[in-house]
C-alpha cells in the first residue's frame, strides 16, 4: 500500500504585499499538483494586481513591482475565487494540500475572498475536508530539538530539496510539496501508519502547542507579541471583510 508522502500530494503558494493577513493582499499564487513521488509537477500560477500599492521590503521579496502588477496582473475577485475553486477541486479529489505556513497563506486567501466575494474559503469548500500538511509544523514536532531557522530555504537545505527561484509562488510550491515528501520518508515510522485525516489533526494540536511554547518565550523576553494558536486557518475578524 503507498504511504500517503509517496502518493498524490497538491501544494499552494502565494506571495504578497506583507506578512498581516487581515489587510495584506495576494500578488501571485500557485498550485502545483503531483500524482505520485518523481511524476512531472503540474502547475498553475496566478499573477494580481492588489489594487493597492507594493510595498518597496515586499518587492525585493518576490522582485514583483506595482509597474509589473499594473501591467500583467488581473483584478483580484476572479482570481481569488478561481483559486478557492481550485483548491476545492483537490479537497473534492482527496488529495493533500502542502502549505508551507498554513495559517499565513490559508488565511490572507480567506480574507480576501469575504474582501472581494463577501464569502469565505468553507463555503468553497462546501463541507468537503481539506487535509493540509504543513512541513514547517510537520518538522518542528518531528525534529524539535534541532536548532536554527525553519523557513522554507532551510528545511530545504535540510531535508536536500532544491529550490530554484525562491519566492516564486510556483517555486515554493513544488519545493514545500519534496520537503512534505522527504519528511515522510525520514520519519515513516512515526507517520506511515497515518492517514491524511489524522495527520491534519494531529497538526493542530503540535501547532498549537508550538505557539504555547513560543509564547513563553516572548513572554520570559518581555515581548507583548501575541501568537495565534489556530492553524490551519485563523479566526475570523469582522475587520477583515
Amino acid at each position: 500500500m503507498t504511504c500517503w508522502y509517496e502518493g498524490p500530494l497538491a501544494a499552494f503558494d502565494t506571495e504578497t504585499t506583507g506578512v498581516d493577513v487581515e489587510v495584506d493582499r495576494i500578488v501571485s499564487a500557485a498550485i502545483v499538483v503531483q500524482d505520485t513521488t518523481g511524476a512531472r509537477p503540474r502547475a498553475t500560477h496566478w499573477l494580481v494586481n492588489p489594487g493597492i500599492p507594493v510595498p518597496p521590503g515586499a518587492t525585493e521579496v518576490h522582485g514583483l513591482t506595482d509597474d509589473h502588477l499594473q501591467r500583467n496582473g488581473r483584478w483580484p475577485a476572479p482570481v481569488v475565487e478561481e483559486i478557492a475553486r481550485a483548491l476545492a477541486e483537490q479537497s473534492a479529489a482527496g488529495r493533500p494540500l502542502v502549505v508551507m505556513n498554513a495559517p499565513f497563506d490559508l488565511t490572507l486567501l480567506d480574507r480576501e475572498l469575504r474582501r472581494h466575494r463577501a464569502s469565505s474559503l468553507a463555503r468553497y469548500l462546501d463541507n468537503r475536508p481539506l487535509y493540509v500538511l504543513d512541513p514547517r509544523v510537520l518538522d518542528k514536532h518531528l525534529d524539535r530539538y534541532r536548532k536554527g531557522r525553519r523557513t522554507l530555504t532551510d528545511l530545504c537545505a535540510q531535508y536536500g530539496v532544491v529550490l530554484d527561484g525562491a519566492h516564486d509562488a510556483a517555486a515554493d510550491a513544488a519545493a514545500s510539496l519534496e520537503v512534505v515528501r522527504a519528511v515522510g520518508r525520514r520519519f515513516a515510522s512515526r507517520l506511515e501508519r497515518l492517514t491524511p485525516a489524522e495527520l491534519h489533526t494531529l497538526q493542530a494540536v503540535w501547532h498549537a502547542a508550538q505557539a504555547r511554547g513560543l509564547q513563553a518565550w516572548f513572554a520570559r523576553n518581555g515581548s507583548e507579541e501575541a501568537v495565534d494558536p489556530h492553524w490551519p486557518l485563523r479566526p475570523d475578524l469582522p475587520a477583515a471583510a
